[in-house]
């Protein structure tokens, strides 16, 4: 079997492969486009970083391909429609520079309670500032971790090497697994108030955008310290500059920043403010594991049918695909929808499966509920193939039944989602010519389309809501595609689910949620 490596790896990830009998490397770096044509009509695998895009075209003229293995994470450059259409595997290797971004997290904090480059500064300009440059013990301190995955964990590890105590805030992390770890999980607003030291280990989402802000940041304990080595998008650089200015913030140690590089340079000029150039991940052994990685498994997959990692479906039958997508596009954006209007701490997840729906692979239609409900919180890419395993690594347990009960919609998908503070629920169907539908959340009958912008209301059920909703949107040029409305008459609440044209901005979800009769309200976006 040939395995063409078309881009640098280390030599140890070639001889693993080389290692296999009957197998030939053939390891052309900077091979790209037309002229890697040729060389993969007869591979059994390709082996790409960044660089090489492997597009539609390319794929082909592969007719012995089985798997696509990405030395690295993104998969921008990998047309996966085109593989899975194939049946060509696509697998990356998250998480190999975890150990890499947890150590650049640690040097930074040490760096910053040190003060070792003001120091190393100081003292090649010829001055000796002891008394000056006095620094603080991590022993003792608090660390509040936001995100408590691969990476958060790790420094978690390594911090109470160190006697700190460690905290954590991850809404999508059961409490098992943070015993397991030795850290206990707070709220946001307890984690800022009680940390020394606050280290940002989520993934960029809406939920998390400018998750330090002026009004976060106002919470926290004065003097605090700030370390990013995971999105800037996590931060309001006006109000942390701010923060610092005031004294509410003592330092920052920032890896990343909104704008790469950036454009303003009053936050990494501050004195109190460490700034590196996004390198956390960027150390020799990282480069060298993340080709080692795949390497493995590509080699795995070839000769036992193993594929973790993967990043998209598994090759199915054309006919069995064909019954199964409208059920698999209905769970992802169910499982999207209840993990939008659900609370934290996820610890269950039930899945129902009705008439005709309970025939069909089932496995598959479980994975895309929890690709749904996973990629609304985690970095890597959720999929078909390992959504499950994901789940359970966050302590989701997973409950799948078949019903009758509602023989009224025969090939129905029914989830509930329960966390710490309660359960949430919906109900769906594939209508006419594959239209997705809600048609009931909360155990409330409520039917509307599942797609786009849909604005969710909880209310008491009592006259003027839905127009003076209608009305605020209105003012606001937030146009309604429709809306819809559920009752519980016994409860005296009522459900609202409001499709519409365009993003409602925050200024206006605050000012339906000052509606007195409205009891929640938030945006779910449906991809």
């Amino acid at each position: 079997m040939k395995i063409l490596v078309a881009e640098d790896v280390s030599e140890k990830a070639l001889e693993l492969l080389r290692a296999e009998n009957g197998w030939s490397v053939s390891y052309l770096p900077g091979r790209k486009g037309a002229s890697l044509v040729g060389e993969i009509a007869d591979a059994g695998a390709l082996v790409v970083r960044s660089a090489t895009k492997v597009t539609a075209g390319l794929l082909e003229g592969a007719r012995q391909l089985r798997v696509i293995g990405r030395a690295g994470v993104g998969v921008d450059n990998i047309d996966l429609e085109a593989a899975t259409r194939k049946g060509i595997v696509v697998m990356n290797t998250p998480g190999s520079n975890a150990t890499s971004v947890a150590e650049h997290a640690i040097a930074l904090l040490l760096a910053l309670v040190r003060r070792i480059p003001s120091a190393d500064a100081s003292i090649k300009q010829g001055k000796w500032e002891k008394k000056k440059l006095q620094g603080v013990e991590l022993r003792g301190k608090t660390l509040g971790l936001v995100g408590l995955g691969k990476i958060g964990s790790e420094v978690a590890r390594l911090a109470q090497g160190f006697e700190m105590r460690v905290l954590a805030y991850d809404p999508y992390v059961s409490s098992l697994v943070a015993r397991d770890e030795n850290v206990r999980l707070v709220s946001l607003e307890e984690l800022l108030k009680s940390s020394d030291i606050v280290s940002l280990h989520a993934s960029a989402t809406s939920e998390t955008f400018h998750l330090l802000n002026a009004r976060t940041l106002a919470l926290a304990k004065p003097g605090l310290r700030v370390i990013n080595c995971a999105r800037g998008e996590l931060v309001d650089e006006a109000a942390l500059l701010a923060g610092l200015e005031s004294g509410q913030v003592a330092g920052a140690g920032l890896d990343v920043f909104e704008t790469e590089p950036p454009q303003d340079t009053r936050l990494v000029s501050h004195p109190n403010v460490i700034a590196t150039p996004h390198i956390a991940g960027s150390t020799e052994e990282a480069q060298e594991i993340v080709g080692i990685r795949i390497a493995e498994q590509v080699r795995d997959y070839l000769l036992l049918g193993i594929a973790p990692n993967a990043v998209n479906m598994p090759s199915v039958s054309p006919e069995e695909f064909k019954k199964l997508s409208p059920y698999l596009q209905l769970g992802e954006k169910l499982g999207a929808f209840v993990a939008q209007i659900a609370g934290e701490r996820r610890e269950e997840v039930r899945i129902s499966y009705d008439g005709g729906l309970a025939e069909l692979n089932t496995h598959l239609v479980k994975n895309a509920v929890l690709k749904g409900i996973l990629n609304q919180v985690l970095d890597e890419e959720v999929n078909l193939v390992n959504a499950g395993t994901l789940a359970q690594a966050r302590g989701l347990e997973v409950v799948e039944v078949r019903s009758a009960r509602r023989a009224a919609f025969s090939n129905s998908l029914g989830i509930a989602l329960r966390t710490e503070a309660g359960s949430n629920s919906v109900f769906g169907m594939v209508g006419l010519q594959g239209s997705l539908r809600i048609l009931g959340i909360n155990d409330v009958d409520v039917e509307a389309p599942l797609r786009g912008t849909i604005l969710f209301i909880r209310n008491q059920d009592v006259p003027g809501v839905i127009g003076r909703v209608g009305t605020i949107l209105g003012e606001r040029r937030v146009n309604i595609a429709s809306f819809a409305l559920g009752r519980n008459q016994q409860a005296g609440v009522a459900l609202g689910l409001v499709n519409v044209d365009s993003p409602v901005p925050p200024e206006v979800l605050d000012e339906i949620r000052s509606v007195p009769a409205i009891r929640m309200a938030r945006v779910v976006e449906i991809g």
